[in-house]
């Protein structure tokens, strides 16, 4: 069973952020351009890994 609040909550917003900074932020700052560039390309990546694990996401027993 997957984990909405994972995936949902955690990587679909990493990734929007992470293609906004690349996309949208970095190339209206000369001087910063490539680190804004990694950092946003970082982002999306690690929200893509997030938004990965919350659907391979299940419960283990619990065994007493």
């Amino acid at each position: 069973m997957a984990s909405k609040q994972i995936s949902v909550g955690v990587g679909v917003p990493m990734i929007i952020v992470g293609a906004l900074m690349a996309f949208l932020w970095a190339p209206t700052n000369i001087e910063w351009i490539e680190t804004i560039e990694f950092v946003g390309g970082l982002i999306g990546i690690l929200g893509v890994i997030f938004f990965m694990a919350g659907l391979m996401y299940s419960k283990q027993p619990v065994l007493n």
